[in-house]
């Protein structure tokens, strides 16, 4: 099995692709030789790194989706890798670089083609496989996935998917686009290391989630539908360190 790892400081991310014939950000074969872009589909997501930038050691760094494509992609042996050999441990907590809007750090992939994209379109869907083998210690847990509003609109977020050290599982809706007035539902439990999936869909403006195929339907309250993109990835809201292994990545929008 092959994956590529990207290790925070404050949390901590593997994501994990198996070789699957219906995953679509997997290839065929591949070579562990090759950056992670030669064997993993990138076309849609730009990477965000919890250290600083060379120029600006302040600033998350973000490697764009071109950059990341290809065998000769960006990788770093440390962050970003192709790996053949078993999942490594959680490194301990230190601090990280956040951006702006946040004090939390984060290892994620930001959907960035499209960039963003209508609520009331027919279809806007993202759907993933993923086990979550370390939770962090904050009040709701490490979120696994979130759709955010563009910030020309807003900073806060649609709606936030979160797991628990218990292996509880919820999502977190805004209310209105000032945000600070989260909606929590709670969706089941799932043990920490078991293999589950999830899928968040926000078309016709109507906000669902699906856990391992179980279905409900949130309501987005004054939101009125705003351009918004997908994130995925390990968001740690604690301080103790997270570890989230993905399995499959799928996205889903109306053509």
């Amino acid at each position: 099995m092959a994956f590529f790892s990207l290790p925070r400081f404050t949390a901590f991310i593997t994501l994990i692709l198996l070789l699957s014939p219906t995953s679509s950000i997997v290839k065929a074969v591949l070579d562990p030789d090759c950056a992670p872009g030669g064997n993993f589909d990138f076309t849609h997501w730009e990477l965000e790194l919890p250290i600083g930038t060379s120029t600006d050691p302040d600033t998350p760094e973000t490697i764009k989706s071109a950059s990341l494509q290809g065998c000769d992609g960006f990788q770093n042996l440390s962050l970003f890798y192709t790996e053949s050999s078993d999942v490594p441990g959680s490194p301990a907590s230190s601090g990280c670089v956040t951006t702006a809007n946040s004090d939390h750090c984060r290892t994620e992939l930001h959907e960035e083609s499209p960039s963003s994209w209508d609520p009331n379109a027919t279809l806007n869907r993202l759907q993933v496989t993923l086990a979550v083998a370390v939770a962090d210690n904050s009040e709701h847990g490490t979120v696994i996935g979130q759709i955010h509003i563009v910030t020309s609109v807003s900073n806060k977020p649609v709606c936030l998917l979160y797991c628990d050290q218990s292996g509880n599982i919820a999502i977190g809706v805004e209310q209105t686009l000032s945000g600070d007035d989260t909606v929590t539902t709670q969706l089941g439990n799932i043990p920490l290391g078991t293999m589950f999936s999830y899928e968040l869909d926000y078309s016709l403006n109507v906000l669902q989630v699906g856990i391992n195929g179980n279905f409900t339907t949130l309501s987005t309250f004054s939101l009125d539908g705003p351009a918004s993109y997908f994130k995925v990835g390990n968001y740690n809201l604690g301080s103790t360190p997270s570890e989230v292994h993905f399995f499959n990545i799928t996205l889903e929008h109306e053509v």
